[in-house]
This record gives structure tokens, C-alpha cells and sequence, in this order.
């Protein structure tokens, strides 16, 4: 039992030792000012919060969020393929890739997909 609990304690302090040492070992030597600021779009974070802001980030987030769910939305369809009767399911299928196309057509259309400056 003793024998035991000295074993423990020699893995414990050990752990703590490797802890500390690997703490030491993982600091940075060099501080740079550049490195330790956050980096947001591409804009200083210490200038003025009021700076123009580019409409294009925001659309093509919007873009990729929407074909992001989009992904979400066609798994459960093709899982669905062998559970449900198949013309129901090509409709429902046609119908959901249609809204889908129908939605490139109206940003392509917009240009939202051009990189512009």
C-alpha cells in the first residue's frame, strides 16, 4: 500500500515537472507587435473603427454560408434515396437543386461572384 502511494506521488511530481519544463521550452523569445495583434479582415485593430468597409466580404460570406447549409440540406435527401418512394423523392430533389440553381443564376447574374476592387 505504501509502496503504492509513493509510486503515485514519484508519477505525479514527474507529470508536473515535464509540465513546467515543456511551459518553459514553449515561450516565445521575441515579442513583435505585428504577431501579437489579431488580425480582423485585414484592417489595424488600433485605427478607427469607422473605415469603409468592402460590401464584398459580407457577400461572399453570405454566398458561402448559404451553399455551406446547402451541403447540410443534400445528405439527408441522398440517405433518404432507399426510404421513400423514388418519384417522390426525385421531386423533392428537383425541386430543392432547382431553388439552388435558380439562386447561382440570381448571384451570377448580380455579379456577387465577380472580384471587383
Amino acid at each position: 500500500m505504501i509502496l503504492m502511494m509513493m509510486i503515485s506521488t514519484i508519477i505525479f511530481m514527474l507529470s508536473n515537472i515535464m509540465m513546467f519544463i515543456s511551459l518553459i521550452l514553449s515561450k516565445k523569445s521575441f515579442m513583435d507587435r505585428e504577431k501579437c495583434s489579431p488580425f480582423e479582415c485585414g484592417f489595424d485593430p488600433k485605427s478607427s473603427a469607422r473605415i469603409p468597409f468592402s460590401l464584398h466580404f459580407f457577400l461572399i460570406t453570405v454566398i458561402f454560408l448559404i451553399f455551406d447549409v446547402e451541403i447540410a440540406l443534400i445528405f439527408p435527401i441522398i440517405l433518404t434515396f432507399k426510404l421513400v418512394n423514388l418519384i417522390c423523392w426525385m421531386k423533392i430533389s428537383f425541386f430543392f437543386i432547382c431553388i439552388l440553381l435558380v439562386g447561382l443564376y440570381h448571384e451570377w447574374n448580380q455579379n456577387m461572384l465577380n472580384w471587383t476592387k
